[in-house]
């Protein structure tokens, strides 16, 4: 679905966005029964408050949103989507209550408010429209929008539908949109370009793994995304619990994530050399599973003993990584739906991140705050190197012990970028419960704060 504004309406209906300290003086500047109709509703100016008020021959003359209190807002994200939701059928344009910065994020809010997830069963549609608020960027915030509703939809295609092959497909679809080049390596060719771990985490799966290759942009500074698709993981050999494989299909979330944020970069027309690579595979059980206690080899040459098949993705991730970092971007982003200690620690609605360069966590932090995207810095603390040092090769891929467990995960990412700046984001790609602007499902995480900062510190 595109997520879009509505078009510049002349009989488009006055939407007031007021908080709980703006109503009363509002009111006294209404008629008599504008203040008497607002007053017999309760409206308060609360989030999530909707209020039509009519005019004498019955027809919607304006409405009323609650914007709460700077108090209540911070307690959420997207305050007036929660409004917007409630409107009945119409047009809407804001007429006020909402500084420039408020416009943008309320904007892209409602746009988001009005994604559906419809391919298996029919979603009754969000009936307000908006028109884009004078003075924000509606192409961009459009964008962004959509870009968003991509990472939804890719994550929340069941795995019968979202293979390998389907993710190629969604990458595919992406790259043509933007005239972008794409290279795809499938199966056993995997071997011949030197991506061993990829094929070892995916052979055992009826659809092949492989490594999609995007690349898009003639000029400026080199970003490299690179996502864990993992499209389905039953955690192998070492079998997850049913309790523990039901949300598995998002285990391509990071996929999901840095295809989003592509769309967003070429959509804007960002002046970066943009590369995107995701390593795309099931992690399923059959004869021919790598097993624990292999020794694999990577594509760096360093050797990792796999001590639980069910810490796979960092083994994908690795190849793919050490493949970017030939090449010496810029910058080096990888996004991940890695580590269950990172929801422990975090909870799912902060997307963790790891990053050593004070320009880059500064920008991010800054953009994180601006945008409503939030995320937290966790660090890569080298004392822990040993833990995911075993006796009998380079690299453990499953520490024992349980202590910082998304620690770990990263440096033995980091392990394999050595040219080049590098982050790593451990998300969770998925909304628990419904929230404004928020379907419960999938979601993304930290991709419109990385737009912000990296049009600051890439791009400019």
């Amino acid at each position: 679905m595109s997520l879009r504004f509505a078009d510049v309406d002349p009989d488009a209906i006055d939407l007031h966005v007021l908080s709980q300290d703006t109503v009363e003086g509002w009111l006294a500047d209404q008629p008599p029964a504008v203040a008497a109709w607002v007053g017999a509703n309760g409206f308060t100016g609360s989030i999530g408050e909707a209020l039509v008020i009519a005019g004498a021959d019955g027809l919607p003359m304006m409405a009323l949103a609650g914007y709460g209190t700077p108090q209540s807002r911070a307690r959420g994200r997207f305050a007036l989507a929660s409004a917007a939701a409630k409107l009945p059928s119409g047009t809407y344009r804001i007429a006020g209550g909402l500084s420039a910065g408020q416009a943008e994020t309320e904007s892209l809010g409602w746009l988001l408010e009005s994604y559906r997830f419809d391919r298996y069963k029919t979603a009754k549609p969000m009936v307000a429209k908006l028109i884009a608020p004078a003075g924000i960027d509606a192409d961009r915030i459009q964008i962004i929008a959509n870009g968003e509703a991509l990472t939804r939809t890719l994550i929340n295609t069941p795995a019968s539908d979202m293979g390998p092959p389907d993710l190629e497909q969604a990458a595919r679809d992406l790259a043509k949109q933007h005239n972008a080049q794409i290279n795809v390596t499938v199966g056993e060719d995997l071997l011949a370009a030197n991506l061993p771990m990829i094929h070892a985490v995916g052979r055992a799966a009826d659809r092949a793994p492989r490594l999609i290759d995007i690349r898009w942009g003639n000029g400026g500074p080199t970003l490299t995304l690179v996502g864990k698709g993992v499209c389905f993981d039953t955690g192998g050999l070492n079998l997850k619990p049913g309790s523990s494989m039901g949300l598995m299909k998002k285990d391509m979330g990071g996929a999901a994530a840095v295809l989003g944020l592509a769309h967003m970069i070429m959509g804007t027309g960002a002046n970066v050399q943009l590369r995107v690579l995701i390593p795309a595979v099931e992690n399923s059980v059959s004869s021919n599973s790598f097993r624990p206690q292999d020794i694999l080899t990577s594509r760096k040459g360093l050797t990792v003993e796999i001590n639980n098949t069910d810490a796979e993705g960092r083994l994908v991730l690795a190849d793919a990584l050490a493949l970017a970092d030939e090449e010496k971007p810029d910058q080096i982003i990888s996004m991940a739906t890695l580590t269950g200690a990172a929801r422990v620690a975090v909870g799912p609605d902060l997307a963790p991140y790891f990053s050593d360069d004070a320009t880059f966590v500064a920008a991010l932090e800054s953009s994180a705050q601006a945008v409503a995207d939030p995320v937290w810095r966790l660090p890569f603390h080298t004392p822990y190197e040993a833990m995911i040092e075993p006796a009998v090769a380079d690299l453990d891929n499953a520490p024992s012990g349980g202590f910082a467990g998304c620690i770990t995960a990263a440096l033995f990412l980091r392990r394999f970028v050595t040219d080049s700046n590098y982050a790593h984001f451990d998300i969770y790609g998925w909304q628990p419960s419904a929230a404004p602007a928020r379907a419960k499902g999938g979601v993304g995480q930290a991709t419109r704060a990385l737009l912000d900062a990296l049009d600051r510190i890439l791009t400019k």
